[in-house]
């Protein structure tokens, strides 16, 4: 039996480094190395640093995307993984980012995307 067509993870990254939220290059790195941490090809990847502070990005892959969106000045960050198929684990970006993001405190919420009809 199939697990859906798809696994997305919420990912609240807390009292992380400011100065890491606030870099769009390293989080643009960072982002595109947890691309390749799951195993996933990445076809294109666009961030956007916000005045006076913050940053959105997304990573786009061909198994989905990876997103995150940071607000330095409370040591917060959101991301979210998600991934279709099983060829690629997404839970290995979730461990790769909270370590990279230097977050002291995190939580996480998955859900199976593409449950269809009788499964």
């Amino acid at each position: 039996m199939r697990e859906g067509l798809g696994t997305q993870i919420l990912i609240e990254l807390k009292d992380c480094d400011p100065k890491k939220l606030n870099d769009i290059e390293f989080i643009r790195e960072t982002m595109e190395e947890a691309a390749r941490k799951t195993g996933s090809t990445i076809i294109s990847s666009s961030f956007r640093y916000f005045e006076p502070q913050g940053i959105s990005g997304v990573v786009m892959i061909s198994e989905s995307h990876l997103t995150i969106h940071s607000w330095p000045e409370y040591g917060y960050a959101a991301a979210d993984i998600f991934t279709c198929g099983n060829q690629v684990f997404p839970w290995k970006a979730v461990e790769f980012l909270k370590i990279e993001l230097e977050a002291k405190f995190f939580s996480t919420h998955e859900i199976k995307r593409g449950m269809l009809e009788g499964e």
